[in-house]
């Protein structure tokens, strides 16, 4: 799960106690269950392409209709006696189950227009430094989200409109030319997000509804047609939180402690079987393929093929949660990095919005009550709220989340020598484990939890790269980034993040030892090394690309780090404290 995340806190941060909110243990060997795990991730990775989830479509269908029914209700709604249109602007929520936009617009209304605005702003470059802002294989799950809300909706009685163009101009448009009383949509926190909120507020005051009894070209009425933000993405919702944001606490611990002890998780939302009917649309817009974003089309031909949109979402809970039954292994598996289940791989959807936190925190629930209740299963919910911090965090920082310096403005000197960033995300650096990590990630637009912190270290500790170049490659390629998630685990990666205690270095050869000790998750990403003994993968001298930087903590010789920042020498290797730690990235 972005539940796209990387950095790990302190074990002081996560041990469980008994006052945790889970206290059972595991009842299996870790050390068993490791070895058993890692045969099954050998022979899996045989194959060529593993898709996620490893359902048949037939299979997924039948799974997603009988979860759309758990979540139906027959009665007990609230009567709908509102009038006119209602417009629900789909933005990072491209789903039906649990989502409050679309609930409120469905009692507010008669008429549900459901829109989707493909916006250019997206497919435009990065801030800094003019990467690919969305790269081709998360365009194209985007575009598998959109079919499958697109299908989810007709279902339930409506469509999705789908227009090219900024939301700003689109969606005031549309409420003039539908007569729409309101627009609802998903809050988000980040500035770029947020700027277009007003923008759209701004542009709507210019029309009042004639239901209103305003003329219909009064500026700025206080009746015109109202943008309803709505809170929606993350597992305890903002208002039933126990501070404000502005007050949010600094060190995760304090902030998970203070929300399982003070608040509470709200149900998902339950909706009507049927949402209709939309009000009369000429066209309804076709989903883009991906060469129409102005986009070359990538095909997955290795590793993990991720499949967009909510009824994939709801199969991957099936699949990991009830049919594998690999929850109550979750916490042993985690750290892993070759197959597609020693984690749970929820965070593509969740990114999305395809997949609601609080969704998943119900299927948790029912899993501890069918089958069993243990660390493992608390640990999904433990991730999810790292995934909820991050969120928060994002509004408390501001923009300080994409500076330099970071949220505590650190003034360091950092390198952006684009031969040696481009050596690191291609995977040329000559170090195994980063370059198999680098190549998945281009591959498949994934990669693991443990993967990414290493790649982070090994850019910022030993290359010396500003933080931001990783960031911005990882906006582009990764099927679950999210701004909140993805800058906020670069910024404690580098050291400039809130917490100072997560200034660390992860020792490569370290690394390697603990978790790819036999090599076969590098050999998987490299052929070349697949004919030498396990042994000697991550350290192949000779037959492999000479490093291209000396570590500061490892098995090369230090070759002089006199381009090193200052706040990476003063960095230590990390160690057992940092084990409690699980995969934010699911």
């Amino acid at each position: 799960m972005n539940l796209n995340v990387m950095i790990k806190p302190p074990l002081s941060l996560t041990k469980l106690t008994a006052s945790s909110f889970i206290t059972f243990h595991c009842k299996f060997s870790k050390t068993n269950m490791h070895s058993s795990f890692s045969a099954r991730a050998r022979a899996r990775a045989t194959a060529t392409v593993q898709h996620v989830p490893e359902l048949s479509p037939e299979e997924m269908d039948r799974v997603c209709e009988q979860t759309f029914q758990r979540y139906t209700s027959v009665s007990g709604l609230v009567n709908r006696k509102g009038k006119g249109v209602a417009i629900v602007w789909f933005r990072n929520d491209l789903r039906v189950l649990d989502n409050e936009a679309l609930f409120r617009a469905w009692v507010s209304s008669e008429a549900i227009l459901p829109v989707y605005c493909v916006d250019p702003t997206l497919f435009g470059t990065t801030h800094y430094f003019g990467l690919p802002k969305t790269g081709a294989l998360r365009a194209q799950f985007i575009m598998e989200c959109l079919t499958d809300l697109k299908r989810n909706l007709v279902k339930r009685g409506l469509d999705l409109l789908i227009q090219h163009g900024k939301p700003e101009e689109i969606i005031p448009s549309l409420a003039k030319a539908f007569k729409a009383h309101t627009v609802y949509a998903h809050k988000e926190t980040c500035s770029e997000e947020v700027k277009v909120e007003k923008l759209v507020t701004r542009n709507l005051q210019e029309y009042v509804p004639p239901s209103t009894g305003g003329l219909g070209n009064e500026p700025r009425s206080t009746n015109a047609t109202k943008l309803e933000l709505i809170w929606g993405g993350t597992m305890y919702h903002i208002d039933d939180l126990p501070f404000d944001c502005e007050n949010l606490p600094d060190v995760y611990t304090q902030f998970r402690k203070s929300v399982e002890s003070k608040s509470r998780i709200r149900n998902c939302i339950r909706l009507p079987a049927s949402l209709g009917p939309p009000p009369e649309v000429g066209e309804w817009g076709c989903v883009p393929q991906v060469t129409e974003l102005g986009l070359q089309s990538e095909k997955i031909s290795k590793g993990m093929k991720f499949m967009g949109g909510e009824s994939a979402a709801i199969g991957r809970i099936h699949d990991y949660f009830w049919k594998k039954d690999l929850l109550k292994v979750y916490k042993v598996t985690r750290n892993g990095m070759l197959g597609p289940d020693y984690s749970t791989k929820f965070s593509p959807w969740l990114a999305s919005g395809s997949l609601s936190p609080r969704f998943i925190y119900e299927e948790v629930k029912r899993y501890e009550k069918e089958r069993q209740s243990n660390d493992s299963t608390y640990w999904v919910l433990f991730e999810l709220i790292w995934r909820d911090y991050f969120r928060f965090l994002s509004i408390k920082q501001g923009n300080l989340l994409f500076h330099a310096g970071g949220p505590r403005k650190v003034d360091i000197n950092w390198s952006q020598d684009q031969t040696m960033f481009d050596a690191w995300r291609q995977g040329q650096t000559g170090y195994p484990l980063i370059d198999a990590n680098m190549k998945e990630l281009a591959s498949t637009g994934f990669m693991s939890n443990r993967g990414r912190q290493i790649v982070c270290s090994f850019l910022v500790r030993d290359m010396g790269i500003d933080w931001r170049m990783g960031a911005e490659w990882f906006e582009t390629c990764l099927l679950d980034y999210d701004p909140c998630s993805n800058y906020g685990n670069w910024t404690y990666g580098a050291g400039v993040g809130n917490d100072p205690r997560e200034d660390r270095y992860f020792s490569i050869p370290k690394q390697a030892q603990n978790y790819d000790p036999e090599g076969e998750f590098v050999a998987y990403w490299l052929p070349e090394l697949r004919a030498l003994p396990r042994e000697k993968r991550h350290s192949p001298g000779m037959m492999y690309l000479k490093p291209i930087v000396a570590l500061k903590h490892g098995y090369t010789k230090k070759t002089g780090d006199s381009k090193m920042p200052s706040g990476s020498r003063r960095a230590k290797p990390e160690d057992n404290r940092r084990k409690g730690h699980g995969d934010r990235t699911y």
